[in-house]
């Protein structure tokens, strides 16, 4: 059997899996390949030979639109990050550390409004990023392809995070600066964290409590994108397309 052109070699071997391997190949040469003896089974070696490269690019850009609408729908509204405690986001640790001595203090109220307050920032950013999620998806080349069916079970999201983190970054700002800006704490939080740095307690994006909340931000983003990601994969019948139940069902 003559191998397919213009596949990388240096590819083949970062493919997990027999089946992705073959749909790769499918992609980057069109060639048929159910008898390239990867498979002891002929009714699973023609269900992947039956996988077009058009039919494996569209799922791989289905699974993307998927992910990224599943995320926004579920976090850009109210209580999409405060009530889902996989995403919540909480205080940074170096104000949860004394966070008790802080309460006993009188400053309770306080702490809770910037917990309500940067939840609200986040649910409200989120929506932004859904135009720029599916212009990532719809974008994807043959060599985007070709890292998602090489990596693991969440190369979907680290694709969306390689292509939209910084741009995202500088999208989601100005509205969790306006959001958190509201309450008088968010001053007081960053006057707070900049002394603190200066003594290492606080690092990072948690030196700034809008780049703090704009980082768990999306954080939560991709983590609802991981999370249809892994249903797909699971499950790709109930991921209402023939498409994706043809050829993720085949990457199983």
């Amino acid at each position: 059997m003559i191998k397919p052109k213009n596949v990388s070699s240096e590819f083949d071997h970062q493919v997990d899996s027999p089946s992705r391997r073959v749909i790769c190949l499918a992609l980057g040469s069109g060639v048929s390949l159910s008898g390239v003896g990867l498979f002891g089974s002929s009714a699973q070696a023609g269900m992947l030979d039956s996988i077009t490269a058009g039919e494996a690019g569209s799922a791989l850009k289905l699974a993307l639109e998927k992910g990224a609408n599943f995320a926004v729908d579920a976090l850009g509204v109210d209580g999409g990050f405060l009530k889902n405690a996989a995403v919540k986001i909480l205080l940074p640790d170096s104000i949860r550390k004394v966070e008790k001595l802080l309460r006993a203090a009188g400053q309770g109220p306080d702490l809770d409004a910037l917990v309500l307050s940067m939840n609200q920032a986040a649910e409200k950013a989120v929506p932004q990023a859904r135009q720029m999620l599916v212009s990532a998806a719809q974008s994807m080349s043959v060599s985007d392809a070709k890292q998602i069916l090489g990596g693991g079970d969440d190369s979907v999201t680290q694709f969306f995070r390689g292509k939209t983190f910084a741009p995202l970054t500088e999208k989601f700002l100005p509205t969790v600066s306006r959001v958190v800006g509201s309450l008088g704490i968010a001053q007081r939080y960053n006057s707070l964290a900049g002394q603190a740095a200066k003594f290492g307690l606080v690092k990072g994006d948690a030196t700034s409590v809008e780049r703090y909340v704009t980082g768990k931000s999306l954080d939560g983003l991709y983590y609802m994108i991981a999370q249809q990601e892994r249903s797909i994969r699971q499950n790709p019948v109930q991921a209402g397309s023939k498409v994706l139940e043809k050829v993720f069902g085949a990457m199983k």
